[in-house]
């Protein structure tokens, strides 16, 4: 398939796509940093967020995300040698994906793009984070599936969190693998795997990004935002 206009389904990544998680993230982070008056680059708190995270979504994928963020939180605290953090504080990191903001082209693009394509979530997060993020910065967007990590048992870039969307769009959604389009800022969790699979991909190019990048990025259409894809899309794709 050619044009974007050929596919039925978009699945997305959403926390890096949708939803603005560095800056999340950061944001959460500084609340521990301003405590004890210090200041570091956003890009080292990202690298070592995007190190953490990983090593403990691999170690235990089960987990559920927003423990697994109250986990990572003393560890990252930790190796920037600041004193440990309060289970108060940890927990507090763990439960901030309900605060972290959406881009300012997420609602309208979504809602553009809901008239062309079923739209799905294939996110890392757990079903309570995820529907706090979706009853808040999300305003309640109604997305045709929820796919979280918690209801697969892993975490992107497991090749078996993209094997899991097709069957489950076919199954409940009589949509085709080759129907199927994954969205995503992320090389690294959703590019690189989604195209082992065989699944095209849409990638969103956000300007600030650091998590997630790789030397040389694969993807088969590239857009700076996903305002600029539903753009095109309602141009009648390309």
């Amino acid at each position: 398939m050619s044009q974007l206009s050929a596919y039925r389904l978009l699945s997305f990544d959403v926390y890096g796509t949708l939803v603005d998680w560095e800056e999340g993230i950061c944001a959460a982070l500084q609340v521990t940093l301003d405590h004890y008056g210090v200041q570091f680059p956003r890009d080292r708190l990202l690298h070592l967020f995007h190190e953490l995270e990983l090593e403990h979504e691999t170690k235990s994928p089960g987990m559920l995300y927003s423990e697994l963020l109250t986990a990572v939180h003393p560890d990252l605290i930790e190796q920037l040698g600041l004193p440990l953090p309060t289970p108060e504080e940890n927990k507090r990191f763990g439960e901030s994906v309900a605060r972290w903001p959406v881009f300012p082209d997420t609602l309208d693009a979504l809602k553009r793009l809901s008239k062309h394509y079923k739209l799905v979530v294939v996110s890392n997060v757990d079903q309570i984070s995820f529907s706090k993020t979706n009853a808040g910065s999300l305003q309640g967007f109604p997305f045709d599936l929820v796919l979280t990590a918690q209801e697969i048992g892993s975490y992107k870039p497991d090749l078996r969190n993209f094997q899991y969307l097709l069957k489950a769009v076919k199954e409940r959604l009589g949509v085709e693998s080759n129907q199927v389009l994954h969205t995503a800022q992320s090389q690294f969790h959703d590019h690189q795997p989604a195209q082992k699979v065989g699944i095209k991909s849409v990638w969103i190019a956000r300007s600030r990004a650091i998590m997630g990048n790789v030397d040389e990025p694969m993807y088969d259409w590239r857009f700076d935002t996903l305002g600029r894809m539903a753009d095109a899309v309602d141009a009648g794709g390309i």
